[in-house]
């Protein structure tokens, strides 16, 4: 009897793992059937931009914490999938930080190369997987949200694609309640415009801290303090940008740091993460983790410790992402094919504890970079997904981060090679600060037809080339 497979999300991860079973059949390899079910109604998970905050349409938790105006915030060749380069989706060479909506057509476009949109059930949720020791199977019950109907269904192995940004953690603070400004968590965060002529107070020092700080500067903001819990970010911010130790209490709109300082602020943004969170788990099978670079209970990153047979994508804390995924996606589907053979739990674990030794022991940004580097390559080794210069990749990495370390405003502006072709990176047309269209069609205009939006003085200015 064909196997039935169950994944959980049509995000890069559940993408990922789509283009893996259709290319085993593209080789002539039997694959088995498959049902991935998708809570919004197109895939892209994160990607998938939603004006939304709460609740979606239906109802449903909010599952994207993109913002309007995000442009990637690391270089796309680190990124980049090996067997479907920027170069053929594009067909020129772009700049190395392209903005949301070029970033989302990129790993659609590869998508709908592979025509796996068949394989998707969207405007579904799954509402609960349960294990049948007698029947070794999962009855995964899902909800159709567009029919209003209920279904169960039997599957002997369940993919976990849904990701880990979707549920914000979220502190409490003596007095925030008796805040009357804007107040939201960055997974709520829609764009940085309203925040023009306001003083923000951002939580966090972390990429959300980072990114969210630097929109709101560059969108008008009067000022904007970043809060930190353990050391601060430490960038050579500009003149409007500070960072202060932890929010100790709110008193109205004026926050109070446990150095002893105080500012007034306007709106407060609480980029402080997100959980490990798979409301549709029984607890004896959901992962359990911090946001960290090898989540313990899972062999090799992806195989659940407590039932072999199911599987998590895209667990970990991410340097690199739509490419480790791919690595996990093939390595899973090989494992579910039977073309890789699991050892027994001993081994397993024994396997886990190695990787974590190894996490514990890491002292530095690059150790960590590296150390992701080799998983990926342990993963791709163990496949047939083409491997790529891992080494290489690191190395733009930590150019990125001298970059950043040098101008926090102005690191988008670089441009790296590809590390899939070699092509190299093509300076946009608009210095990344001055750049206010963030959509597709400005991105791939030619400068010297259209109106180009810039910011004069720290103002918004419209002029034509």
């Amino acid at each position: 009897m064909q196997k039935r497979i169950a994944i959980i999300g049509a995000g890069p991860s559940g993408m990922a793992q789509l283009r893996a079973f259709e290319t085993a059949k593209e080789q002539g390899r039997s694959i088995p059937e498959i049902v991935c079910f998708e809570k919004q109604d197109d895939w892209g998970g994160q990607w998938n931009f939603n004006w939304r905050t709460g609740t979606d349409a239906h109802g449903e938790p909010v599952h994207s914490s993109m913002y309007r105006n995000l442009w990637s915030n690391g270089p796309k060749e680190a990124l980049e999938f090996s067997e479907y380069t920027f170069d053929e989706h594009f067909g020129r060479p772009i700049s190395s930080y392209p903005p949301r909506a070029v970033l989302w057509d990129y790993i659609s476009g590869r998508a709908e190369q592979s025509d796996v949109k068949k394989y998707v059930r969207f405007s579904t949720v799954v509402r609960w997987v349960q294990f049948n020791e007698d029947t070794q199977t999962f009855t995964v019950t899902v909800e159709d949200l567009a029919r209003h109907t209920t279904e169960s269904s039997e599957f002997d192995h369940v993919i976990v694609g849904s990701g880990h940004f979707s549920f914000p953690n979220v502190p409490d603070f003596a007095g925030i309640e008796t805040f009357p400004g804007a107040l939201r968590h960055a997974h709520d965060f829609r764009g940085a415009e309203s925040l023009a002529d306001k003083d923000v107070l951002l939580i966090g020092a972390s990429y959300s801290a980072e990114d969210i700080g630097v929109q709101a500067y560059k969108m008008g903001a009067r000022s904007v303090t970043l809060s930190y819990r353990s050391k601060p970010m430490g960038f050579d911010w500009p003149e409007d940008i500070t960072e202060v130790p932890l929010v100790e209490r709110f008193d109205g709109s004026t926050a109070h740091f446990v150095d002893g300082s105080s500012k007034r602020f306007d709106a407060v943004i609480l980029c402080t993460g997100y959980l490990h969170h798979y409301p549709f788990l029984p607890s004896e099978l959901s992962l359990s983790s911090p946001n960290n670079l090898y989540p313990d209970t899972l062999y090799r990153g992806v195989v659940s410790e407590a039932n072999n047979k199911l599987f998590y994508l895209g667990a970990q804390d991410q340097w690199f992402t739509f490419n480790m995924f791919d690595a996990q996606a093939w390595y899973v589907r090989d494992v579910i094919l039977g073309e890789q053979t699991l050892p027994d739990a001993a081994a397993q674990r024994a396997d886990i504890d190695s990787w974590l030794e190894r996490l514990a022991a890491l002292d530095s940004a690059s150790a960590e970079i590296t150390f992701q580097a080799d998983y990926i390559r342990d993963l791709i080794e163990a496949s047939d997904y083409p491997l790529f210069d891992l080494d290489e990749v690191v190395r733009i990495f930590l150019a990125w981060k001298k970059d950043k370390q040098r101008n926090i405003l102005t690191y988008r502006d670089a441009v790296y090679p590809s590390v899939m072709t070699g092509t190299m990176g093509a300076a946009h047309h608009t210095p990344w600060l001055q750049e206010l269209d963030d959509s597709l069609e400005r991105y791939m205009a030619h400068p010297k037809t259209d109106v180009i939006k810039v910011i004069v003085d720290g103002s918004r200015e419209a002029s034509a080339v």
